[in-house]
């Protein structure tokens, strides 16, 4: 918490939310401090120290009244399809003080609705009790008692979560609610266990109103809204947009763009990808992002033959967990067999986030343990040693750190054809081999897993870009989604935790255990 809380009394947030006499207190309290000194301390330090005082107690005691308003009870059992709605301006009211908020403000607010507005646990215990008291009798008496049970298991805030819903705005508003949560969430401000209850009924909530169904697919093209461009360009998150030209091309000839969006969040795109329209399947970013020369060309049907999905970005940090990506992917891929029947081939060209920083994680440890000798043969250590000037073992292991930390061996034709090899496999591995809970480690990979994709080349120099270098030195792997098998792959995946690989990354792997000892 701050330590000076005492400006918050006269904000200009503070008489719009907080109640007349709450602000008369306070004016009436800071006043007593500036005009006399009960205790024997200076003037200045005690109005000072009351202003802090009597502003943080005035805030807390300002959240707690707006709270003790919006979030209205549960109605009873009986009435709970019975009871009126409350009022609209409830909401609106939450909204706007919400967003009154700064940021130390709104991790109290969200903690208090989270801690003393959540579900009454003495009663569901009770009725837990009695349903385990039932079960000798008829099945209609018990289906009752689930049923009250299931009902008490609902927080008393989801009534406020939906009915915000229902007002202008309020979708989007929750939608960032939940992103303000997962923060709070991920940096450990709070370990409140009813924060991530909260977290969860809002991810629960958004997963019902984002369903599948009620999305539109919208192909953007330079013809739609300036608003939607201009939110394409900031959203792009994989390959950033240099300019409006660059972003005409990749809404032009050879390439599309598309996008869900939702009736309540209008002229706000959730999830977009780009695809570029090629003839084989594309081992290289730079010819997709930087080639100039598809702006203003007319499209060749004989030369597509491929579907590249080449960048796909989440827009609403609040809906993580939701799936709408590969529902995306889905939808899209029957879009352009619609479009062009003959279309056979489709692939993502993947970035590898993650992949350097894993790599220099492992050669710390093996410098660590003195076990370089187990990463590379014999053979690539001379060639590094050659390459760096550098002397045998930890001198030779600390150059290939600082090479791989650099990315200065891009500009060499010798020191990429030395660690072409070794990075190769290393990363194979990386995709592969490398599990979290039994999955991927990876995020983008496990993506296209779960979808049904194969994961098939992994290619050498695919992003030359200074991002590209640094994340993954260079490298960039297709997922390739064979349509009749995307069922029987994704089913392989989740339940069995089987990836499925082409030969040469399978090949790359058998090389990466032949030399290594992970």
């Amino acid at each position: 918490m701050p330590s000076d809380l005492s400006s918050w009394a006269g904000s200009s947030r503070a008489p719009a939310m907080i109640p007349h006499y709450a602000l008369r207190s306070v004016r009436g309290s800071v006043r007593f401090w500036r005009h006399g000194a009960v205790l024997k301390v200076p003037r200045e330090a005690s109005a000072v120290s009351g202003r802090r005082c009597f502003s943080a107690r005035g805030r807390a005691s300002g959240m707690e009244e707006i709270l003790a308003r919006v979030v209205v009870p549960l109605p009873s059992y009986e009435t709970r399809e019975k009871s009126p709605p409350p009022p609209e301006s409830n909401s609106l009211e939450f909204m706007h003080f919400y967003r009154s908020l700064d940021k130390v403000e709104k991790v109290e607010l969200l903690t208090k609705l989270s801690r003393d507005y959540g579900v009454d646990h003495a009663g569901a215990s009770e009725l837990a009790v009695k349903l385990l008291d039932t079960q000798l009798r008829d099945l209609a008496t018990i289906l009752q008692v689930e049923d009250r049970l299931r009902y008490s298991l609902t927080p008393r805030y989801k009534q406020l979560l939906c009915h915000i819903s229902r007002v202008e705005g309020g979708v989007k508003f929750l939608v960032d609610l939940r992103a303000d949560v997962l923060e709070l969430v991920a940096s450990k401000v709070s370990e409140s266990p009813q924060i991530r209850d909260l977290s969860g009924t809002l991810k629960s909530l958004l997963s019902e109103w984002f369903s599948v169904g009620l999305l539109r697919l919208e192909r953007i093209t330079w013809q739609s809204p300036c608003e939607i461009l201009q939110k394409i360009s900031q959203y792009e998150a994989v390959h950033p947009v240099r300019n409006w030209t660059d972003l005409k091309r990749r809404v032009g000839p050879y390439r599309r763009c598309y996008a869900f969006t939702h009736a309540a969040m209008p002229g706000e795109p959730l999830v977009v990808l780009h695809v570029a329209l090629t003839e084989e399947i594309s081992d290289n970013i730079q010819s997709i992002v930087r080639e100039f020369a598809t702006l203003d060309s007319e499209e060749d049907v004989n030369k597509i033959n491929s579907a590249i999905f080449y960048s796909i970005s989440s827009t609403q940090a609040g809906l993580q967990g939701v799936e709408l990506g590969n529902y995306l992917i889905k939808k899209v891929v029957r879009e352009l067999q619609s479009e062009f029947p003959h279309m056979a081939q489709f692939s993502s060209l993947s970035p590898i986030p993650g992949f350097s920083v894993w790599l220099q994680g492992v050669l710390n440890q093996y410098r660590k343990d003195n076990r370089g000798s187990d990463l590379l043969s014999e053979q690539e250590w001379r060639e590094v040693e050659q390459a760096t000037d550098s002397g045998a073992g930890s001198q030779a292991a600390d150059a290939l750190r600082k090479l791989i930390s650099s990315g200065e061996w891009m500009r060499s034709d010798r020191l990429s054809g030395v660690l072409e090899p070794v990075l190769m496999r290393l990363c194979a591995w990386y995709l592969y081999g490398e599990k979290r809970r039994g999955y991927a480690l990876n995020p983008v990979a496990n993506f296209h897993l779960q979808n049904g994709a194969t994961m098939w080349r992994l290619n050498w120099r695919a992003d030359t870009s200074p991002r590209g270098v640094a994340n993954s030195c260079g490298i960039m792997v297709n997922y390739r989604y064979f349509l009749s098998e995307t069922s029987t792959n994704s089913a392989l995946y989740l339940q069995n935790k089987v990836v499925t690989a082409s030969e040469q990354v399978l090949g790359l792997v058998s090389q990466f255990q032949k030399n290594s000892k992970l």
